[in-house]
């Protein structure tokens, strides 16, 4: 792509066409110009040839009958964290792989010392991604924390900033973050909440799954202690690559329970009585890695490398917009905030009830608009493929052209 001019579409075999920065084209029905589902699966023009690509010289080169499969995987692996470390600005040896988030958060809960949160409080909000939350309720027993969950106020789709720094007290020894939420696309103020928790003495975790790949996220500036991602939503990746990111003075704390040979520094020290965690995050590695996730990922984080993320965000917030005026034009509830500054790249609107809902997504799928729903809350992401002709299909639809 030429930076600033726009969107590189693939409508077929050899076709390409270009969008500018606010998705309109020349055709309706350019492909994927209805896609808005980037909370849940990225996609990118050419994905599915690249990811392709990508696989088959995998399976080509492990299939090989010579000894040049490991440094090929490995190399595959590494190419994968150095794109990531390069998005995140993180630390050098700061950032490794994991299946997901879950066992992300996982990872660091299990490695921090005893004292960091016995007998201490965990602070999360209610609009944080579900399953973390079944993780840490399931944690805190064993690990001897209180988790304290600040709530939604009464008919509130998000929870409030101000909220989670009242709930916010010395007594925390560990705050989880969520950036954007995944049901109302609400972005907290992380400098304001980051600052905080400083006062507080809190470690600083960071859930930045819905908002990578959009926005810019600075490990350096930011300033947490920890973030926590995936390669789906605007990422554009595979399933299974996930990242955990530690700055290096918690991982020099850290005495990962999830261990192996990939925990070492030397990790072909095979005397059994003389393990040593490596100085750096590769202590978090523990057998051999999973490498296919990475594979199949590497092309979309190769992809966003080369982006003009300003040009993307602008037609994001262009297209969100129209979004927002057509559910203004129908009469619903917008379940997300209006402006812009407190907004991910998502749009939710409130309708009259989850049967509504499917029988809506319903109808745009027979107009290839691609949205989804959790209960009654439609949730459209519109990304790097979606049109102003996608959003003017879904328009149609919402207010019952």
């Amino acid at each position: 792509m030429v930076k600033g001019q726009g969107t590189l579409i693939r409508r077929g075999p050899g076709e390409i066409e270009m969008t500018d920065q606010t998705g309109r084209t020349s055709d309706a029905q350019a492909e994927g110009d209805g896609y808005m589902l980037y909370h849940s699966i990225g996609q990118y023009p050419g994905k599915a040839r690249d990811m392709a690509a990508s696989l088959t010289a995998f399976a080509e080169c492990w299939g090989a009958a010579n000894d040049e499969q490991w440094g090929y995987a490995l190399g595959q692996r590494q190419r994968f964290i150095d794109l990531w470390s390069q998005l995140l600005n993180a630390p050098s040896a700061s950032l490794t792989t994991t299946e997901n988030v879950t066992s992300a958060l996982a990872a660091l809960i299990m490695a921090l010392p005893r004292e960091d949160l016995e007998g201490r409080v965990v602070l999360v909000a209610g609009d944080c991604f579900p399953s973390l939350h079944f993780l840490l309720t399931g944690l805190a027993d064993r690990y001897g924390f209180t988790l304290r969950t600040v709530p939604l106020r009464d008919g509130a789709h998000w929870v409030e900033d101000e909220d989670v720094i009242t709930a916010w007290g010395p007594e925390v020894g560990l705050a989880l973050l969520t950036w954007v939420s995944s049901t109302s696309s609400h972005r907290c103020v992380l400098e304001a909440l980051v600052a905080h928790g400083r006062k507080q003495g809190s470690l600083i975790g960071v859930d930045i799954t819905q908002a990578a790949g959009l926005f810019d996220y600075d490990c350096m500036a930011v300033a947490a202690d920890f973030a926590i991602s995936t390669s789906l939503k605007w990422m554009c990746g595979s399933p299974g690559g996930g990242i955990l990111q530690v700055m290096p003075d918690v991982i020099a704390r850290c005495q990962p329970s999830l261990r192996g040979w990939f925990s070492q520094d030397n990790i072909f020290s095979w005397d059994i009585n003389a393990f040593a965690y490596a100085p750096d995050i590769r202590r978090f590695d523990n057998g051999t890695p999973s490498v296919m996730a990475c594979v199949a990922t590497v092309p979309a984080l190769e992809w966003h490398a080369a982006q003009d993320w300003g040009a993307q965000l602008a037609k994001n917030r262009s297209l969100s917009e129209a979004i927002i005026a057509a559910s203004d034009a129908a009469g619903f509830e917008l379940a997300s905030p209006r402006d812009p500054a407190q907004r991910g790249g998502s749009v939710m609107v409130r309708l009259t009830d989850a049967d509504h809902a499917q029988t809506l997504l319903s109808k745009l799928r027979d107009v290839s608009v691609f949205a989804d729903a959790r209960g009654p809350i439609l949730r459209c992401s519109p990304g790097f493929m979606t049109t102003r002709a996608g959003i003017d299909r879904l328009a149609s639809v919402l207010t019952g052209g």
